[in-house]
């Protein structure tokens, strides 16, 4: 059957088309998509193509309007999307001046939600993100009480701006937010709008002045998506638009109880057991000391990947679907999206840095390993 759900849609005919209005706009048009305020997220009362129809129309739509600042990186930019209608976070790498802060601020225009962005430098404070209590005097009653002041981290959209260029104590501030979507204070646990993200940048570590991301923090991040340096033509696209006197600005196209409905329209995918297996057999197969890993990680390793790996695996399989305009994941979206998710949650050791094996090339080999 082709379908998302399978309790069957009570609406049909003109009801039906009615409800799945909302959700779909010819690629281009540049409207406000709102969920219907008749549908709540996870029910069954939208027709299951429509909805299908619905997410891969807003991808086309919000590709357009990204193309209109952002030349190129059609394969960032799918990615990102993926993590986006999926719930997970993103962190980008890449050299600076590659448009890693443009490309998500962009992102950020196109959805009708609240953004905030933080520099993240060597003397930022936890309390500079998360927020912190204030004392305050009370002018009518002369006493004083403490208040908290919300942080920037209270947002839909958090661009954490070259996260690895403050120290680990701080970096950590984003760990309960990113897990939990909460950030707790004196005592009091506050909840973050929903949804949440965090797009994150990074520069090479290599570079002067970058710390370290601790393990804990890169395996909340759904994707590591590398950006690399355009082609000749793209580039000089990107000189020419980027020095003259035109400004073009993207429309907003998304807003929050839309992208909720999305994301819930994900999480209804049915996935075969072939692909859930191959996924989780993936993640263990780069776990060193296990009877499971294959020889690349035994060889090139030091530490693999979590139970997390896998479930991203398979969260971002289904999105990919979708918006590739297919009911179900199958194999391929899987191999599809093993670098992003894998690259970041792997540690490799000495023998594959002097052999100058990286991550990438890890993970080629573990997918030529592990039989579908």
């Amino acid at each position: 059957m082709n379908s998302v759900c399978a309790a069957r849609n009570p609406y049909s005919g003109e009801s039906r088309r009615k409800l799945g209005e909302s959700l779909l706009r010819k690629a281009g048009s540049a409207t406000l998509i709102r969920a219907d305020p008749r549908h709540e997220p996870g029910s069954n009362e939208l027709d299951d193509n429509a909805r299908i129809d619905g997410l891969m129309r807003a991808s086309d739509d919000m590709r357009a309007e990204i193309a209109k600042v952002i030349v190129g990186q059609r394969r960032v930019v799918d990615e990102m999307l993926t993590a986006l209608f999926a719930g997970g976070h993103v962190l980008l790498e890449g050299v600076p001046g590659l448009a890693k802060t443009l490309l998500i601020s962009t992102v950020a225009q196109v959805l009708d939600l609240s953004f905030s962005r933080i520099q993240f430098t060597p003397d930022l404070m936890p309390s500079d993100i998360t927020g912190s209590e204030i004392l305050e005097d009370d002018a009518t009653t002369g006493g004083r009480s403490f208040r908290f002041v919300r942080g920037p981290v209270f947002a839909n959209i958090v661009l954490a701006d070259e996260i690895n260029r403050t120290p680990p104590k701080t970096q950590a501030a984003l760990l309960q937010a990113m897990q939990e979507r909460q950030v707790t204070a004196a005592g009091l646990t506050h909840d973050l709008p929903a949804p949440f993200f965090v797009l994150a940048t990074q520069n090479p570590i290599e570079q002067e002045g970058t710390y370290p991301l601790p393990e804990a923090q890169l395996d909340r991040f759904m994707f590591n998506i590398l950006i690399e340096y355009p082609e000749l033509d793209e580039e000089i696209t990107i000189v020419e638009s980027t020095t003259g006197t035109v400004r073009v600005e993207p429309s907003r196209l998304l807003d929050a109880a839309a992208v909720l409905d999305f994301r819930n329209v994900v999480h209804q995918v049915p996935a075969a057991e072939n692909v859930s297996r191959y996924a989780v057999r993936l993640a263990r197969a780069t776990r060193v000391g296990t009877d499971e890993a294959v020889a690349a990680a035994k060889e090139f390793l030091s530490w693999g990947a979590g139970p997390r790996a896998a479930q991203c695996l398979l969260l971002g399989a289904k999105a990919r679907c979708l918006l590739d305009g297919r009911p179900t994941p199958d194999l391929d979206d899987v191999r599809a999206l093993a670098h992003p998710v894998l690259r970041h949650r792997l540690v490799t050791n000495f023998h594959a840095e002097a052999e100058e094996v990286g991550k990438d090339a890890v993970i080629d080999r573990i997918l030529a390993e592990v039989d579908a």
